[in-house]
């Protein structure tokens, strides 16, 4: 992640360390005997970004104190072996739910380059997805605890959990904001709230700084699928760098238009569900697509949608932030988390 370079050379080196080696481990677990496999699989290379999951086990793993015991100081802690296999992991649910997303929202473009399902077919793209899964968990066995397995599942069962609540509420135009964030909450936040609370247990810190770890990772990770929604209806797809007004054709209501639905006067709140209603018509041509799309983005900022649905991330960052502080010490590590914390709210991409 860029802001690794803000902080001390030693917590960014010994993070370069460890990402490179999540790489690795993540290249070396889905070697295949079959060329056909691994083309896939180096493929999915193209798909990693900001590697915010295994980042935020890495960090987290260096900014909570380990405990020593009955009676004991806390020291300072560091990042094992156990906490780079459980950032591999994370790496590995998260891109096989990338694969999905991407079959279920018909996305042809992700991080510049076409998605599986564009490149080969659902089909494909349904089993690679699946064999992330198969060999995230064949990885994770690997680990002596049987505990972490049960925690990443669970995690993972949260985020399946969360998609198919979505899928239920496609063309639910009185979608509330309660089930909005119910719903982001299981299908993001929650691995990433996990993220953080495996490198504590890992680190044996105490059960009360490893909850707060998993609200940081929670709220940050709300945050983080808000100011996604938001890039979905005004971003530019070349900055992105995948395909864009998705929300919209699977008629996926997000924040900003939950807000403006909420508080519009009767005559506009109908025709933004006009509009809504014809962007999910399978025969909707895509210049017309583009230019209703272009215009539900006005519509959104001009009444303070857009700027409604920040306001609600950035108070989610300000709260994930008073957790870090109120129950790590200070350090690097802990500078780190705020700092990533930061940077969900001025990302463009």
């Amino acid at each position: 992640m860029l802001v690794l370079a803000q902080h001390d050379g030693m917590i960014s080196e010994q993070l370069a360390d460890d990402l490179a080696d999540v790489e690795a481990r993540f290249a070396a677990e889905l070697q295949s005997d079959l060329d056909c496999v691994n083309d896939l699989a180096a493929h999915i290379e193209r798909y990693r970004g900001k590697m915010l999951r295994p980042t935020l086990v890495l960090v987290s793993a260096l900014a909570c104190p380990a405990s020593q015991g009955e009676g004991e100081s806390e020291t300072a802690n560091a990042t094992t072996e156990a906490h780079r296999i459980i950032a591999t992991v994370a790496e590995m649910v998260h891109m096989a739910t990338l694969v999905h997303d991407d079959i279920l929202d018909e996305a042809e473009i992700r991080r510049k380059g076409k998605t599986i399902n564009n490149l080969t077919t659902n089909e494909t793209a349904v089993m690679l997805g699946d064999y992330l899964i198969s060999h995230a968990y064949h990885l994770c066995s690997t680990l002596p605890d049987v505990q972490l397995a049960r925690m990443i599942a669970n995690a993972t069962n949260t985020v399946c959990e969360g998609e198919l609540y979505q899928l239920h509420n496609r063309g639910n135009f009185e979608l509330s904001e309660e089930v909005y964030f119910e719903i982001i909450r299981r299908k993001t936040a929650s691995l990433c709230g996990m993220c953080c609370k495996l490198a504590g247990y890992i680190s044996k810190t105490k059960d009360a700084v490893a909850d707060a770890l998993y609200a940081y990772g929670e709220k940050l990770g709300i945050a983080f699928q808000i100011v996604d929604d938001v890039l979905d209806l005004t971003g530019d797809e070349q900055t992105v760098g995948k395909s864009l007004g998705r929300d919209l054709e699977k008629s996926k209501l997000t924040l900003p238009l939950i807000h403006y639905r909420d508080t519009a006067g009767e005559s506009d709140r109908a025709e933004m569900i006009d509009l809504l209603q014809q962007q999910a018509q399978v025969d909707l041509s895509i210049d017309m697509r583009s230019m209703q799309v272009s215009e539900i983005a006005v519509r959104l900022r001009e009444h303070g949608s857009v700027d409604y649905a920040r306001v609600k991330a950035a108070e989610l960052i300000e709260q994930a932030k008073q957790l870090v502080c109120d129950n790590l010490p200070e350090s690097s590590a802990r500078d780190l988390l705020l700092s990533m914390a930061d940077a969900v709210l001025s990302r463009d991409f």
